[in-house]
């Protein structure tokens, strides 16, 4: 039998989408309920955070990462959605250790155009990247749409421990109510959802915070003679933005991730990754330009002044 409190919101929800199909607004009472309706859902539970263990960025975030609601993981161009993806996996390891239904699945839903270009998981990357493949599950959904209602149905049944939602870019069918939407679910079933904008611009979301995720270069281990030992890329190393949140401030920094250990750290810029110095090819006097070089500039012919255009 389903409780009281959960009928009505979906008897909300369906009056939204009534409204929407029909092309009229949707009424704010019924947003109103439902959302007052999430937040009697999680009176009772206490605000649960998850501190990332690196003191500026738990600062900014005012304890942690909130387990109960929706947290929007940005990339800039397709070419960044591996890094977003992973810094996200790596939030879920996280959330996935500290929880004390350790067992509960984690949900990834990904787009079919980016899977299409940085591909899927594979089970022994999710294994070495500090998560048990056998607690995880993949959703190809072909429509937007589709993808939507099956994150909502996630949050719904309150069976994952982490939803995953990828998007690509900014689509029109995925706007600020569709957000919401999604961000009183999550409230309402306690459960963290992570919305994967991959190679999207910043746009107007119910998300309590966003974070901008670009890769960084791994850490290479050398040996004395500064010479790199053969397979010694270190772990993964994420440049972290977070462009929303409760601290105005913008946060930048670059985080490494242990897998092995499944925790955060602050890291540097290796120095190999840095532009070399720029010096001059050679230390002698430069030799004068040829004075026939063809593509040389054309000299500058008679300057005139023209009346100022009305």
């Amino acid at each position: 039998m389903v409780q009281a409190p959960m009928a009505r919101e979906r008897l909300f929800a369906l009056r939204e989408e009534i409204a929407r199909l029909e092309g009229k607004p949707v009424p704010a009472m019924a947003a109103a309920r439902q959302e007052a309706l999430a937040e009697r859902g999680g009176a009772g539970k206490e605000k649960h955070r998850l501190p990332l263990g690196v003191t500026a960025l738990d600062e900014a975030l005012d304890g942690g990462l909130p387990l109960d609601g929706l947290s929007e993981i940005r990339s800039q161009c397709l070419r960044d959605a591996t890094a977003s993806a992973g810094f996200a996996l790596a939030l879920s390891a996280l959330i996935q250790k500290q929880a004390a239904d350790d067992l509960a699945p984690i949900l990834w839903i990904t787009d079919r155009v980016t899977s299409m270009e940085a591909g899927v998981p594979y089970a022994l990357g999710l294994k070495d990247f500090g998560l048990d493949p056998k607690r995880f599950l993949h959703a190809a959904p072909r429509k937007l749409d589709e993808a939507l209602w099956l994150a909502e149905t996630a949050m719904e049944s309150g069976a994952f421990a982490v939803t995953l939602l990828e998007v690509k870019g900014n689509p029109a069918h995925f706007g600020l109510t569709e957000s919401r939407r999604l961000g009183l679910r999550a409230k309402a079933a306690g459960r963290p959802l992570f919305l994967m904008r991959q190679s999207g611009e910043e746009e107007a979301s119910s998300a309590a915070l966003r974070f901008l995720v670009e890769p960084a270069p791994a850490a290479i281990r050398l040996l004395p003679d500064r010479s790199m030992l053969g397979g010694s890329i270190g772990n993964p190393v994420f440049r972290l933005t977070l462009e929303k949140s409760r601290n105005p401030a913008p946060l930048s920094l670059i985080l490494e991730w242990n897998p092995h250990d499944r925790q955060f750290s602050p890291a540097r810029e290796p120095e190999h990754a840095r532009p070399p110095l720029k010096r001059a090819a050679h230390s002698g006097p430069r030799l004068p330009a040829s004075a026939n070089r063809p593509d040389r500039s054309a000299e500058m012919g008679p300057v005139l002044a023209f009346d100022q255009a009305s």
